[in-house]
């Protein structure tokens, strides 16, 4: 099993339906043949209170939630996520990719919901403890596609995706705004293309940051 000597902290960010899932899976799988050993997660989840903080943000059972209580779900759920598991991942040298991590705080319930971006990176970098990704994937797509993309899937959305597009239109000027903030740490990838196509483009970001691929 390859690592690079310390740990990567890999992201998949994007509005919902722009295929974050299913760059994951490809790219796992090459780093995989590759000889590396990934580490795949998700946010909220990834730990047994993360996946319990996912049902309550995302099932519409529960029904409305104050825009604090939203933002602070999500918190709770990113502080057990790096001590239980990110953390000790990149610890071991090990490459994680994550989908979503500290900008879809920012995205969502920042641009989206407006929340103040100053209160929201101070709850990140609390919870963070020091966790940054080297490297961010913003799989760009418009959001009349990507909610177009969950209607055709033919599976119930949950609470989050049940948004208007004019929620989303604000995510993606988020997801953008950030990018342009810190240029060297995101990469913005044109979702709408073929999956493969996206595949490619995503691996080559993904050598930079290894720096040590065959």
């Amino acid at each position: 099993m390859k690592n690079c000597g310390r740990g990567v902290l890999i992201v998949f960010e994007g509005v919902d339906g722009a295929g974050k899932t299913t760059q994951i899976n490809l790219l796992a799988e090459r780093l995989a043949k590759s000889g590396y050993c990934p580490v795949m997660t998700r946010e909220p989840g990834g730990t047994r209170l993360g996946e319990a903080v996912r049902e309550l943000l995302l099932d519409k059972k529960y029904g409305s939630l104050s825009v604090k209580a939203e933002a602070l779900l999500y918190a709770a759920a990113r502080a057990q996520h790096v001590e239980e598991l990110i953390a000790p991942a990149l610890q071991e040298g090990k490459v994680v990719l994550c989908d979503r991590f500290t900008d879809s705080t920012l995205a969502y319930q920042g641009y989206g919901r407006g929340v103040s971006l100053s209160t929201l990176e101070a709850v990140n970098e609390f919870v963070s403890c020091g966790v940054s990704p080297d490297l961010v994937l913003i799989l760009d797509l418009s959001p009349e596609e990507g909610l177009a993309r969950i209607d055709r899937s033919r599976r119930p959305a949950d609470r989050m995706e049940g948004e208007e597009a004019s929620f989303y239109r604000r995510v993606r000027e988020g997801y953008l705004n950030l990018a342009a903030r810190r240029p060297g740490r995101y990469r913005v990838v044109n979702a709408g293309r073929p999956a493969e196509e996206v595949h490619e483009e995503i691996w080559r970001a993904v050598e930079g940051v290894l720096g040590c691929t065959p």
